[in-house]
Order: structure tokens, then sequence, then C-alpha cells
């Protein structure tokens, strides 16, 4: 084995052909980890429209939800006996949801001695609305399971210091490591204010509003369309660049709220096109206050867009002084609306100086030295 380079398993509920803020975040810290010599090796379920093929992804059997959902239900097996020897060998695991593939991943570690990292992506308990059960039960189902999730890995990663304070509320006593997830800084910093997008947009004489995430209650949208309702003018344009199972819904609000003619639904954008879509747009809204870290916030500061956000812990820790901050209710939206102006880039070069704190590069560091402070120094033998 070379001594310089650690062999990682990360344990993913879910992963491509999905694409969200979970699959992202994994995806850029595996790639810096294997930039920097490090070999990672992803355990995920099996998904409609797998292509495969790769020799450090491996997927499990698995069945759908009962729930509008990309999710699957892992059926946690490893038949193959080069999957196993490949598992083996790993220096340490690190899991990235407490369901069944979390549980799987932390099996594994504990039956061949090796350190378990859980990085908390998720606020379940912000969640519960999809489980046709009573909330307050399950609320602290959900809050059950992560206390006794966190408490049974040597270490917990967790973005933002919002989270922190969440999880040692909640009862969390192990080891917490906060560790921004990484964005492609230089990406969205390169992205470029494009007359046709914004003419395609119906914006050329307006100002454009840009929100990007998942269509689903959890994300409150239904804020931002009745906030445009009762704003006092007409020269604002919103574009909606995501998909989810709250689309229809919205589409049918946008209507009844008369704003359908100034509101444009994108779909899921490829993240080649997001730059230029970030730059050409006046200002990012972002009403959801169900975030760990909330990417986008980190990717709209790249982009040196103004950003007015609902005022959350882990919003103001991603944003610090480069936001705007209102009420997560349609009334504080539609005000800060009304006395919205047109705001120069050139005003934005301190938000994206602050965006270098999301860069890969960082957060491979941080994780590097989590990492390292877990494994044996010596790392010399290979596991039977």
């Amino acid at each position: 084995m070379d001594e310089r380079g650690l062999r990682i398993g990360f344990f993913t509920e879910i992963h491509r052909p999905v694409m969200n803020g979970v699959v992202a975040s994994v995806e850029a810290l595996a790639h810096g980890l294997r930039l920097r010599g490090h070999e990672v090796y992803c355990f995920a379920p099996s998904m409609p429209g797998d292509e495969g093929g790769a020799d450090v992804f491996f997927r499990m059997p698995s069945l759908p939800l009962p729930t509008r959902t990309p999710y699957r239900l892992t059926v946690p097996l490893v038949s193959r006996r080069s999957v196993r020897s490949v598992i083996r060998r790993l220096h340490l695991v690190h899991v990235h949801s407490p369901f069944v593939t979390g549980w799987m991943g932390l099996r594994y570690a504990r039956r061949y001695g090796m350190p378990v990292i859980y990085t908390y992506h998720t606020q379940l308990e912000a969640y519960t609305h999809y489980v046709p059960f009573d909330q307050n039960a399950t609320r602290f189902a959900t809050e059950t399971l992560t206390r006794t999730f966190a408490n049974s890995v040597d270490a917990v990663v967790v973005p933002t210091e919002a989270m922190f304070a969440h999880l040692r509320e909640l009862g969390v006593t192990v080891r917490i490591a906060v560790v921004p997830s990484g964005i492609d800084v230089e990406r969205f910093a390169s992205g470029r204010r494009d007359d046709a997008v914004r003419a395609s947009l119906g914006a050329t004489k307006s100002l454009l509003l840009l929100f990007v995430g998942r269509l689903a209650k959890e994300k409150s949208v239904d804020i931002l369309l009745r906030a445009l309702a009762l704003a006092n003018r007409d020269d604002l344009t919103l574009a909606i660049a995501g998909d989810g199972p709250a689309r229809e819904e919205l589409e049918e609000l946008a209507v009844a709220l008369g704003v359908a003619e100034r509101v444009r639904f994108l779909g899921a954008v490829e993240r080649e096109r997001l730059p230029n879509l970030y730059a050409s747009s006046d200002v990012f809204v972002f009403p959801s206050t169900s975030e760990t870290q909330g990417l986008v916030l980190a990717e709209a500061l790249a982009a040196g867009v103004p950003v007015i956000a609902a005022d959350a812990p882990q919003n103001r820790d991603v944003l610090g002084s480069s936001g705007r901050f209102v009420e997560p209710s349609a009334d504080a939206f539609a005000e800060a609306l009304t006395t919205l102006k047109a705001q120069a880039r050139e005003e934005q070069g301190a938000a994206r100086e602050s965006a270098g704190r999301f860069a890969v590069d960082a957060q491979v560091d941080r994780m590097l030295e989590l990492y390292e402070s877990l494994v044996p120094l010596t790392r010399t033998h290979v596991r039977c």
C-alpha cells in the first residue's frame, strides 16, 4: 500500500442520476480527495437510469419507496467477494445518511475495526410531512434516529456552526467537526451576464429574481410566489430553476395569485448552465430554513449575486454580512422586493471573496485533518 493515500468508503443513500445538494456535496468531496491521491469507493443503492461500470462505484439492490421521492430503500447486501474485499481494505468509512446505507457502512466499519465519520447533510425533522403519521411523533422519531446514529460513530461532520449547536441540543455527545461543504468557486465566479438568457426569461426590462433548488414543501417556494403578488410593482420576473413533487402545485398557485406571466418554471437546469444563470439574475431569493448549509447560497456568493434569504442561523453562517435577511414569510419578502433596486456587480466583490470559504480544496484540507486524526498514522497493514 502507498502510505501517502487513504482508502475511504463513502456510503450514501442517494447518488446519480439524481442530482441534489447531497449528491453534489458527496461528488465534490470524492473528486477533491482523489485529486490528492486518495482512493474513494462509493456504495449506494441502485437507481433507475444507472450507468454503472465504474470500478470505484458499487450499487446495492434497492426497492422503491411508497412516497414521491427519488430515494430508494437499500437492500443491505454485498454478495460479490470482490466488493467485500474492497470494504475490508478500507482505512475508514464515511457515511452520508443515518438510514439503511449508513447503518450498513457502520456495521462493516465495526466488523473490520475502522473509524466511522458521519456527515449530517439533512435536518430530517424538516421532512416529517412526507410521512403519513402524527407529525409530533414523527419528529420525535427522526430526532431520536439522528441522535442515536450520530452517537454511534466516531465523529460527526456538520457544514455550519448552527448545525453544531442543533446537534448538541438534540443530545449528540460525540466529536463534531464543522466543515463547510465545497463548491467549484471558480466555476460559479466565471458566469457572465447574458442578455439572451434574460430575454428568454422575459426580463429584458425588469429585475430578474432567481431561485435554485428542489421544488418541495420544505423549501417554502410558495413564499416567493405570494411575495411577488403582494409586492407593489410589476417590473419583477421570478425564475425558478429546479424540479420536484411540489412543481404542479406551485404552478397552480402562480396562476391563482395572478403572477404566472411573471414566473418562469425552468425545471431541472444542467449544472453547466447555472453559472451564467446566476450571473444573469439581479437577486437570488432563498426562502428556505430547512437546509443544513444551502449549497446554492454559496454558489450565489461565488457568482456575485445579491441575496435575500430567510433569516435562519445556518443561512447567516453561510452569507455573513453579504446577504439581506428577512423573516420567512410572504409579507417580509414582499417588503424586501418592494424596495429592491438594481445593484452594481462591483459592489459584490466582498461576496465573491467570502465564497472562498466554500472552495472544495478548503473542504478537503479540513476533512483530511479529521480523517488523519482518526486513522492510525502507521497504515501499513492490510485487513483480511
